[in-house]
């Protein structure tokens, strides 16, 4: 009797450790499941916010950029305004201004302070805003193109039609219309310069406006 016992214990026994081990089985298959149906969502939900991460990073960078090329813009008109504003007449004693055109501007002014007074040009050439300084020299002096140094000051410029020098006139009142091309120099009072930048014209962002009025000191009178 005790050994019958004995057997249906050990039976009994054997029975709990296979259920536990279907138990146990079936516990590691569900977790297995949930493990690789996690990982396909994270995946997808990891895409997904690369994507959206990518879009802002791109977007972050052009508008980022558009706000350096204006910020470079107004920081490089200033001291273009300031040359401009303090034009005055030449050292051979030619006009303060030389050249008035849409996108051609030559004046006079002492830029380093020493006494002469160096021809200064503007002008646009493939898209760039350059600057062309001639020191007078020579015996008698004299403005030679051959001595010109030409340096870019703005790239990406998309004008077009739109003329980067306005010119008016000592009746300038804020909305006056601009002088007429061909201009008249001794006419001239006041500048506006305007630039249209843009990179990259078929991308994002828009191409950006940076303009200033500049009033030439030495010529002012009722401005």
């Amino acid at each position: 009797m005790i050994g019958l016992k004995r057997n249906l214990l050990f039976h009994h026994n054997i029975m709990l450790i296979n259920k536990t081990k279907n138990i146990s089985n079936l516990k590691s298959g569900f977790t297995l499941l949930e493990i690789l149906i996690t990982v396909a969502i994270f995946s997808l939900i990891l895409g997904a916010v690369s994507l959206f991460a990518r879009d802002i990073f791109y977007y972050n960078n052009l508008f980022s950029g558009g706000l350096a090329s204006y910020d470079d813009a107004k920081k490089i008109l200033q001291p273009v305004a300031s040359e401009i504003r303090s034009a005055s007449p030449s050292s051979l004693g030619g006009y303060n201004i030389e050249i008035a055109d849409n996108n051609n501007f030559a004046f006079f002014t002492d830029i380093d302070n020493d006494g002469l007074k160096e021809r200064i040009r503007y002008f646009l050439s493939d898209n760039i805003l350059k600057k062309g300084v001639i020191v007078p020299s020579g015996s008698p002096l004299q403005y030679s193109s051959a001595n010109e140094v030409i340096t870019d000051v703005v790239t990406n410029i998309r004008n077009d039609t739109t003329p980067i020098f306005s010119y008016y006139d000592t009746n300038y009142n804020g909305t006056t219309s601009p002088i007429t091309i061909p201009v008249s120099v001794s006419n001239i009072r006041l500048v506006k310069v305007n630039l249209i930048i843009d990179a990259d014209p078929n991308r994002p962002p828009s191409p950006i406006t940076v303009t200033t009025e500049v009033s030439i000191r030495n010529l002012k009178d009722n401005l």
